[in-house]
């Protein structure tokens, strides 16, 4: 069954970027006539542009202006809407799904032989799974901007998986996020992380393609 999506909201879209440079401490984002700009600065990630509204004119202006390696798009729309519009120079990476759902103030519970780590500072909330032996099993952060928060960088040890731990990591960063004041979470998933998200009550705000310049 298809998912039914909401139009895209502009004002979704800035508070997920606000939450995104918070949590991978980048700098504030830069309004454009097509959306945002971020200056990264990474070699691999020197910036990021992100259009809620991919129209084909400011898509062939940009791409046209971008000559730097390593800079990225985030276009909130699918795939094929938008890779025609695209010099054969960006590489086009899987699909990704923008999300949204009420966070909730839930009790999260680390399964037996785990411990559950929760530690916040300056907005940014980190929560980790931790083996008996200290080790990583699985981890995630929320970036708290006032009434929204954006969950970020969610993943699971690869010998750890299938066991729910995604689910406790989700769970312990809602009700954080919830206990500060928040009430709506966004974050941008992969496919698999889709299926998972949708199981904890996420839905689709917008399809996203995201897509970088090689050469």
């Amino acid at each position: 069954m298809t998912e039914a999506l909401e139009t895209v909201r502009p004002a979704t879209v800035r508070a997920w970027v606000d939450g995104w440079v918070l949590s991978r401490n980048a700098p504030q984002p830069v309004e454009e006539p097509w959306g945002l700009r971020v200056d990264v600065g990474l070699p691999d990630h020197v910036a990021r542009h992100i259009l809620p509204d991919p129209d084909p004119v400011f898509l062939r202006h940009l791409t046209s202006r971008i000559t730097a390696p390593g800079t990225w798009l985030k276009l909130c729309a699918p795939a094929e809407s938008v890779t025609r519009w695209l010099p054969t120079r960006w590489e086009v990476k899987e699909p990704e799904y923008m999300m949204t759902a009420s966070l909730e103030h839930a009790e999260a519970t680390a399964p037996p032989g785990y411990t559950l780590a929760v530690t916040t500072r300056a907005h940014l909330t980190t929560a980790r799974l931790l083996t008996q032996a200290g080790e990583m099993a699985a981890r995630g952060q929320i970036a708290i901007t006032g009434a929204t928060a954006v969950v970020d960088q969610v993943e699971t040890a690869a010998t750890h998986r299938r066991r729910g731990l995604g689910s406790v990591i989700m769970t312990a960063l809602s009700a954080t996020a919830a206990s500060c004041g928040a009430h709506t979470g966004i974050l941008v998933a992969t496919p698999a992380g889709r299926s998972l998200y949708r199981t904890l009550g996420w839905t689709v705000h917008t399809p996203m393609t995201a897509a970088v310049l090689t050469v």
